[in-house]
């Protein structure tokens, strides 16, 4: 077992949430280290469907210290945004261990314990886990029931229609990946699409207007109004936490030119095939499962989540576990806390929190000295 290192402050996560933590942390001269589970800075954008874009223009991405290079596109690909992370590490020379996957974060007296799938572990003051909610790809139970003969995947591990056999292909749910996934395959699979989306932006993105006008109307409600900091904000949490984002570059009408066809809900399997609601089987080769993620933390070793497994904070700060602290989460203080142009000031309003917390610590240590 590998000796126990000591640092003030661990940061869990190597993506946009704690690259923005770490700049904060830097400029406040604070120690600390990140531990990445990846092989590399960036990878958990990196390792996403080939054909991916974002749907937020380049000119709104930038972290917070280094601007975004454009490269000429409108819509960056996810091997642009990992780069850019990339870049944004190097660039700020941020303390990043690669092939660190955390496996317990407990605490005792005081100090927390981290321990790293290497055998590596950490004493610190402070524990910030700069991870989206989204650590566990969701399937429902009845899946495998389906056929053997039936190749299906999560959204997570679908790359290109490369992977999947000749015929017909159904993609469950219709949220944003969902729609692009089916956009892709429908190219070279028959494909079928099953659920209801949650609504949809009326306009084209992929438009000058759109990306200076209605991208920062966008911006603004995401970032300002549906925030803790405003009535409809908080009255529209707990809706938002768990309810599908509304499609942004496909729209329905998209579905019909591409020749996909719309089904009810999956329910369940009969003789190995789905199950739709209507009471239809459907007789295909191919599932795609684009039904979301679950909220996985079980490495944390401390009583803070709720009965839903979300953790309890309030704007990224545990009260019940001083020195505990999230960004990154989903609605964390508003919608646009999880995206690239949101997390830079849930990653400031964290780090103040624990820089006031250390002057308190060092403060009362100095009392108890004289």
């Amino acid at each position: 077992m590998n000796s126990v290192q000591k640092v003030h402050t661990v940061v869990i996560g190597g993506g946009q949430a704690g690259l923005s933590v770490g700049y904060h942390l830097k400029q406040r001269g604070i120690s600390f280290v990140i531990l990445d589970a990846h092989p590399r800075v960036g990878d958990a954008w990196r390792n996403r469907w080939d054909s991916l874009r974002l749907f937020t223009p380049a000119q709104y991405i930038s972290l917070d210290g280094l601007p975004y290079y454009a490269n000429g596109k409108p819509f960056p690909t996810k091997d642009d945004v990992a780069l850019y992370l990339e870049s944004y590490a190097r660039f700020f020379q941020l303390p990043v261990k690669t092939n660190r996957r955390v496996e317990s974060v407990r605490k005792e007296n005081g100090t927390f314990y981290v321990r790293t799938s290497n055998g590596e572990q950490y004493r610190a003051q402070n524990v910030v886990v700069a991870m989206a909610n989204y650590q566990s790809p969701y399937t429902p139970s009845f899946a495998a029931h389906l056929s053997s003969d039936i190749v299906q995947m999560h959204s997570h591990e679908y790359r290109n229609p490369a992977q999947l056999k000749p015929g017909g292909v159904l993609v469950v749910g219709v949220g944003n990946s969902g729609a692009d996934i089916a956009i892709e395959t429908a190219k070279t699979h028959p494909t079928w699409i099953a659920g209801k989306e949650s609504g949809h932006i009326p306009f084209p993105i992929d438009t000058w207007l759109t990306r200076h006008v209605l991208f920062r109307a966008v911006r603004f409600i995401g970032h300002h109004v549906l925030s803790l900091g405003t009535p409809i904000g908080r009255k529209n949490r707990p809706k938002l936490l768990h309810q599908a984002t509304a499609l942004i570059r496909v729209k329905p009408n998209d579905f019909v030119e591409a020749g996909i066809k719309r089904v009810s809900r999956v329910e369940g399997v009969q003789d190995g095939k789905p199950l739709l609601a209507d009471g239809q089987t459907l007789d295909v080769q191919n599932v795609i499962w684009c039904t979301g993620y679950k909220t996985s933390f079980p490495w944390i070793q401390l009583p803070v989540f709720d009965e839903h497994g979300d953790p309890i904070h309030e704007r990224g700060v545990v009260s019940k576990v001083p020195g505990l602290f999230f960004v990154g989460l989903h609605f964390l203080y508003a919608m646009s806390s999880a995206t690239l142009i949101g997390v830079g000031r849930d990653a400031q309003y964290v780090v103040d929190a624990l820089a006031k917390r250390k002057s308190e610590v060092a403060a009362e240590r100095f009392a108890v000295a004289v």
